[in-house]
């Protein structure tokens, strides 16, 4: 028997939609439509465009009606923290701000010199501090008066939002909520005293909800502008990283993921949250996961800075075509092995690299501050961002071995960045470790299986996980290089240590 599932899959730079199969123990995945997801900037502020994720979502089912396609079930994944105001008439209240708006960037400081203390807000929450928490950027606005939070009935994540958007009806799905620094993961819910502190009531969210849970069929609208009958919408797991891990084709419990996109978060799957002074000093992060468990993670700032860099080389090749190069990912990667390994080395989560108007000064002027040698060319950035980014890879591999309450014996790379083959080596080398790279569309796929879980087809994560093992080609990467590699972690420390 077939089982069709449609999954909506939205990152901070882009989205698709995504049809799972599963057919004879096999998941098979369709890709219907991909699109970009812009930040529109205006007024000083940068937004998200929801109304434009909402169409792009109808098109997607709007193709599976015309294909007469059998899809089961619709679920939703999105990045983390941002949010929508909605007004006490039904309406959205205005576009959602982006957690890459500057205004929230004195805010955390100010938040916890004036209002709480950061180990009363890690005390409750156990998350790590991240000037665009959903917490601060909600000071932020109570600050500037926000006219949409002032006049917001409900405050729904953003893949709660477009469920209510698809079906009209409430929920606060606990992945998503877990990104915010509201969530208390010892009670399982939103903490009224922080909610309290941006001048918030629990009631003006959702009731929370599992990953995994049915809401209700879309909506009469919707159901008139698809085609589709009345087909339910599951609550996946919203944060789209919760979907990922769900997607790890781990074989047992000893493992560690590393979920490289544009952001890499590196962690463990806890039985229980990691709340100590030790964790807090590490800044690291506990988030939701599947059946009870626990994202021990740490957020790194990844594919962000070779994607700036690449978007910034072709607005300029744009600009002027007769120095035009071949910008495709497995030239500039080919060219990068060609440059000079670790002859200029940054920290990827140095706040210069946050969103500079330029990526590529921004690299340049940090190796000029370090008394480095400043890379010129493409092949230099790239082979710089590759070598940081493994450098860095180790030194929060060091800091996650010291929680794990178990050996760890291979890190599972998953997501867009386990296609590059030379910086996966790289982080096998860096770690001294085993690594598994692969699925490419893990967030997708653990869309699909939680939305299969919820339809009664399979039972478990570990059920979940067997079928993606069987159904999707993992390389393998063993460590070489080690001395090198040892050597160079060594100057990394030193060149973070000073810059600091």
């Amino acid at each position: 028997m077939e089982n069709a599932f449609f999954a909506v899959d939205l990152g901070a730079t882009s989205g698709r939609t995504i049809i799972g199969t599963l057919r004879n123990g096999e998941l098979e995945l369709e890709e219907l439509t991909r699109f970009d997801n812009n930040l529109v900037e205006t007024g000083g502020h940068f937004y998200w465009d929801i109304y434009a994720l909402y169409s792009e979502i109808v098109r997607g089912l709007k193709l599976c009606a015309q294909r007469q396609l059998p899809i089961r079930s619709i679920g939703i994944d999105t990045w983390g923290v941002d949010f929508v105001c909605i007004g006490e008439d039904k309406q959205i209240l205005r576009n959602p701000l982006a957690y890459r708006d500057p205004h929230t960037i004195p805010a955390m400081d100010e938040y916890l010199g004036q209002v709480n203390t950061r180990e009363m807000v890690y005390e409750k929450t156990g998350i790590q501090f991240l000037n665009f928490n959903s917490l601060f950027q909600l000071y932020a606005m109570q600050r500037a008066d926000n006219s949409a939070l002032r006049h917001a009935g409900k405050v729904l994540f953003m893949p709660d939002a477009l469920i209510w958007m698809l079906t009209g009806h409430e929920v606060c799905e606990y992945t998503i909520a877990s990104t915010s620094a509201l969530l208390n993961p010892r009670t399982g819910d939103l903490d009224d005293e922080l909610l309290q502190s941006v001048g918030l009531h629990r009631n003006q969210f959702g009731p929370m909800v599992a990953p995994g849970t049915i809401v209700a069929p879309l909506s009469q609208e919707l159901q008139r502008l698809t085609g589709l009958g009345p087909l339910p919408v599951v609550a996946v797991a919203g944060h789209d990283t919760g979907s990922a891990v769900a997607a790890v084709p781990a074989a047992n419990e000893l493992f560690a993921y590393l979920s490289s996109g544009t952001w890499s978060l590196m962690g463990i799957e806890s039985p229980q949250p990691i709340i100590n002074t030790q964790s807090l000093a590490c800044n690291f992060t506990n988030e939701g996961g599947i059946e009870g468990t626990t994202r021990f993670l740490k957020n790194i700032c990844g594919m962000w800075l070779y994607e700036r860099c690449r978007k910034e080389w072709k607005e300029a090749d744009a600009n002027n075509p007769n120095s035009a190069t071949d910008l495709a990912h497995h030239t500039l990667q080919q060219a990068a092995m060609q440059a000079e390994a670790f002859r200029s080395i940054i920290n990827p989560d140095d706040a210069a690299f946050a969103n500079p108007d330029s990526m590529v000064e921004a690299i340049q002027n940090y190796c000029r501050q370090t008394s480095q040698p400043v890379p010129q060319t493409r092949a230099e950035i790239c082979r710089c961002i590759f070598d940081s980014l493994a450098l860095r890879y180790r030194q929060v591999f060091e800091l996650l071995k010291t929680f794990a309450p178990f050996p760890i014996n291979v890190l599972h790379i998953i997501g867009g960045g386990s296609q590059n083959p030379h910086l996966n080596q790289f982080t096998a080398n860096a770690l001294h470790i085993e690594v598994q790279a692969g699925p490419q569309e893990c967030t997708a796929i653990g869309n699909i299986m939680l939305q299969a879980k919820a339809a009664g087809v399979v039972a478990d994560i570990w059920q979940m996980r067997h079928i993606i093992r069987n159904s999707i080609k993992q390389e393998t990467y063993l460590p070489q290089d080690e001395t090198n590699w040892d050597e160079a972690y060594k100057h990394y420390c030193k060149i973070v240590q000073d810059k600091a």
